[in-house]
């Protein structure tokens, strides 16, 4: 009987002691997981950047590559160079002739129309758009007309020669005052404005200047440019506008669109 009992209690003594071992094993497992952790913390922050800048660059080079070429980055390594895409020289100069045949084109038109320029009738503007001619109505038609006056006609002409010579998309405006018209010929400022144009188009077409580059509009008195409540406001709007487009309209493309019919 003693020596069974002192076998029970060598046995208890063991089993008292056995989770020292486990628990061992936990915090030291525990602190290597805090000391990777704060290692894992103390990244040094420019060497970083440096490393995400290369490869940012590294991939948008690779996107442009023609052949999809492969290039390596060594961590530390200063940020790659960007390619930038230079401008179209050929491109530049085509707009810089363009611009000095524009310019010259309307020096042409102001000596044609000199005396008009001089006496305030005539304007000649350079825009964006290309050039603008703005003839007051005075100098081409009588009021409610749309016949031309020999003498305007001989200056229309003059023009037509210069413009015979380019290859712009020419526009031509015909606007009025808000005082209404009602003839038979012309029952409103839009027939009025739109045949005075389209006799400016046909002298145009007749001295040499290509139809296809033509264009006729009549506005009306719908774009005035000075107020319509006084006289010399109205005889500014009763104008004749050229419009020398430096700009080729870009071909007309087709709307595809889905046609879908219900039952």
């Amino acid at each position: 009987m003693a020596r069974r009992s002192r076998k029970n209690r060598t046995e208890e003594h063991d089993n008292h002691e056995r989770w020292l071992v486990s628990y061992a094993d936990f915090i030291t497992l525990l602190f290597a997981f805090f000391v990777v952790m704060y290692a894992l913390s103390s990244v040094n922050e420019g060497k970083y950047r440096i490393l995400s800048d290369s490869l940012n660059n590294a991939f948008r080079s690779i996107s442009n590559a023609d052949g999809g070429q492969l290039l390596l980055i060594t961590p530390g390594a200063p940020p790659l160079p960007v390619p930038v895409a230079r401008p179209d020289k050929g491109a530049d100069e085509t707009k810089a002739r363009q611009r000095n045949k524009m310019r010259n084109m309307a020096k042409d038109i102001m000596q044609a129309l000199a005396p008009l320029v001089r006496e305030g009738k005539v304007r000649v503007l350079e825009t964006s758009r290309g050039v603008t001619v703005e003839i007051n109505d005075s100098v081409l038609f009588s009021p409610g007309q749309a016949r031309l006056e020999p003498l305007s006609a001989s200056a229309l002409e003059a023009v037509a020669h210069v413009l015979a010579d380019s290859d712009f998309p020419i526009t031509i405006e015909g606007h009025t005052d808000n005082i209404p018209i009602n003839t038979a010929q012309f029952p409103s400022n839009w027939e009025l404005s739109a045949v005075r144009a389209t006799t400016v188009l046909r002298l145009f077409a007749d001295n040499g200047v290509l139809s296809g580059h033509l264009t006729a509009i009549g506005y009306g008195e719908q774009r005035p440019v000075e107020s319509n409540n006084s006289v010399e406001g109205r005889a500014r709007n009763r104008r004749v506008t050229i419009l020398i487009d430096a700009k080729e309209p870009e071909p007309p493309a087709e709307v595809l669109t889905e046609l879908t019919t219900t039952q």
